[in-house]
């Protein structure tokens, strides 16, 4: 899945399953694939880095309409979860367009819900301009992001991954500062309009993604274009065929208008030969079209609902359970930390330093760490990413205990570095389904992040407005994210009962 035909190299004649031997790309682990590192590091920069750095606008948001803050959190959310949820369905788009298409529309439409969203009247406004829009085209540029360096990339996937996603990080920092500045400066709206510019970046990311092809025929003359047919004119005409021997034995001046005549028919030959050429090529076009729409569709749909469904797998189902609860636990501090640092009164520490950019800037350093240790031959990726997940539901529970500017600190540095696990959920999902499945299945596991991350914060904010405390909206949340862990936890054991049990009936039949 999440494969085109413009992904390799659009060729519609042989399907690439039927070769028995792939020679490697001279792309592959190096060349144009640290440009693929360096555009979805941008990409994390302006999508999810601009997305985390929210809060800034929440409170704007808050002031500007005065409405709850349960239903204003629901247009960060919804920005941040529609652009996980259609992961499974952006699939479809990459299977038929390609990725760097793809990317390049996302661009546009995110750029658009920026620039409208600053027109909004209302918080429901909100919801469709940047929650939906901006959201649907966040997730147009971000999976083939993503689906690009596993492409790229198969010995150092997990490190590149890492650098590549360490563009959240980097992203926050510097979108957090930038949308104060300019909220500061320019306004509210000014900023998001000023933002939609910028995230036409996006674009030009979109534009570096090349698809793996197998290179250009060298059979062919070096800038010949073998479609190109020659041209018509009087001394090719007269040097070829039956009208230049015709020349070579009437060449007397009675014949001129005979030649004149025999010419003209020529040229008019040739003319319609062109137009039958440019009709098939146009008909071959469609054809082809229509071909790649079938088996993009065919391909996204046995993925999910076919036989080989990714869900009869019981430790990827395991692993979908626990996406539904992890992301929230990352995103609410994100969006609620500029309220609770109102609410604690430490607005002055906060604005030297906020703690959203202490969580971005560890963040930054857990991912590149995690990674380069999961890569370790005597390191267990799984062994680092439970201990990662154990780490980061510790800091949500303790964090509601914490009340001065520091204890927030050190929490939100613990909650940055344990969720650098982030970049290891494509080599951990590549280990449950397999190289070939991992795009798929990685499309299904940011759906359920996606999920998540729809849901947690307008429930923290809704927590807030009954109790009047964040306290109990992260203890939930770290609650639920505990017994997704465990859940992972108990699905190799329930493997290991069942697969002894089969040996046991097996022996006893023996």
């Amino acid at each position: 899945m999440y494969t085109s035909h413009e992904d390799i190299g659009y060729d519609f004649e042989e399907d690439p399953k039927d070769k028995k031997t792939v020679k490697p790309h001279p792309n592959i682990d190096g060349g144009w694939a640290w440009m693929m590192v360096l555009s979805s590091f941008f990409v994390h920069i302006l999508i999810m880095g601009s997305q985390m750095a929210l809060g800034v606008l929440n409170v704007e948001w808050l002031e500007e309409f005065h409405q709850s803050r349960g239903l204003t959190a629901w247009v960060s959310s919804l920005s941040m979860g529609i652009t996980l949820i259609v992961g499974p369905f952006i699939g479809l788009f990459i299977n038929t367009c390609g990725c760097r298409r793809t990317a390049i529309i996302g661009g546009l439409l995110n750029s658009l819900g920026w620039v409208l969203s600053a027109y909004a009247t209302n918080v429901h406004c909100l919801f469709f301009t940047f929650g939906v829009a901006a959201g649907l085209g966040s997730g147009m540029a971000y999976l083939p992001a993503v689906v690009m360096v596993g492409r790229y990339f198969q010995k150092r996937r997990a490190l590149a991954q890492g650098l590549s996603t360490t563009g959240t990080g980097f992203g926050t920092f510097l979108m957090t500062v930038l949308l104060k500045y300019l909220c500061a400066e320019y306004g509210w709206r000014n900023a998001m309009f000023i933002q939609g510019a910028v995230s036409l970046n996006l674009c030009v990311c979109g534009a570096l993604m090349r698809p793996l092809s197998p290179g250009k025929d060298t059979n062919l003359p070096e800038g010949k274009d073998p479609r190109v047919l020659p041209a018509c004119s009087v001394e090719s005409v007269k040097s070829a065929g039956p009208l230049g021997r015709m020349e070579e034995n009437d060449g007397g001046p009675g014949n001129e208008e005979t030649l004149n005549d025999l010419q003209a028919q020529e040229c008019q030959g040739q003319a319609r030969h062109r137009k039958n050429m440019c009709a098939l090529r146009v008909l071959k076009t469609m054809s082809q079209l229509t071909m790649r729409v079938r088996k993009g569709f065919g391909d996204w749909y046995s993925g999910y609902f076919g036989a080989s469904s990714l869900f009869t797998n019981r430790m990827f189902v395991a692993f979908v359970f626990w996406a539904l609860f992890a992301y929230s636990s990352f995103v609410i501090p994100f969006i609620h930390l500029p309220e609770i640092v109102n609410l604690y009164n430490l607005s002055e520490q906060n604005d030297v330093f906020p703690l959203t950019s202490i969580i971005a800037i560890v963040h930054i350093f857990g991912k590149v760490v995690l990674g380069a240790v999961a890569d370790l031959p005597c390191i267990s990726v799984w062994n680092v990413f439970l201990l990662a997940n154990f780490t980061l539901v510790l800091s949500i529970f303790i964090l509601p205990s914490m009340h001065t500017y520091a204890g927030l600190a050190v929490i939100c540095a613990l909650i940055g570095f344990s969720s650098g696990y982030f970049s290891l959920m494509p080599v951990v999902t590549e280990d449950l389904v397999g190289i070939e499945h991992l795009a798929n299945a990685y499309g299904i596991i940011i759906c359920a992040n996606g999920i998540s991350a729809l849901l947690g914060p307008p429930f923290a904010g809704w927590i807030f407005d009954i109790t009047q405390k964040y306290d109990f909206s992260f203890y939930i949340c770290g609650l639920l994210y505990m017994v997704g862990i465990l859940f992972l936890l108990i699905q190799p054991c329930i493997q290991i009962i069942e697969q002894s049990r089969r040996k046991y009936i097996d022996g006893a039949h023996a």
